[in-house]
């Protein structure tokens, strides 16, 4: 599990087959009051934890990581930089924990290689023949549906 203040690990997944392990000091954490659950110690304790992560400068991504981080990160990247805000919890160490968390899978989906585009396949030769079977049976039963002539 990653712990507050420690080197987040990635898990091993798909385009990172020994999983990746970020160095803490290239995560910057910032805390501020929560608007979350707490009581009356809400207003009082910066529980509200913002994990900051520089993929553009990281040294632990190799440079067609970064690219393709970048890529996949572009709509949630301010200056090269992803930043996970976490204020679900009462306590300023579970945010940190999850905002970890919430981290590590975005680099994980970041990472992984796009599918295989789709091949396109033709119908087979049954299927046609079913669909057209289909088809005239459906007409036929509505043809029987007319006005009743004598």
């Amino acid at each position: 599990m990653n712990q507050p203040g420690e080197d987040l690990v990635v898990g091993a997944g798909p385009g990172l087959p020994d999983g990746l392990v970020v160095p803490a000091a290239e995560l910057t954490e910032r805390f501020s009051r929560s608007p979350g659950p707490g009581g009356q110690s809400v207003n009082t304790s910066d529980s509200r934890v913002e994990l900051d992560f520089d993929v553009s400068q990281s040294t632990v991504l190799s440079d067609a990581q970064r690219a393709r981080a970048m890529r996949h990160l572009a709509a949630r990247l301010v200056d090269g930089r992803v930043i996970i805000a976490a204020s679900e919890h009462r306590s300023q160490f579970r945010n940190r924990a999850a905002a970890r968390e919430r981290l590590a899978v975005l680099l994980r989906e970041a990472l992984a290689p796009p599918s295989p585009p789709r091949r396109p396949t033709k119908p087979t030769r049954g299927s046609q023949r079913r669909r057209l079977e289909a088809k005239k049976q459906r007409g036929q039963t509505k043809s029987l549906r007319g006005r009743v002539t004598e």
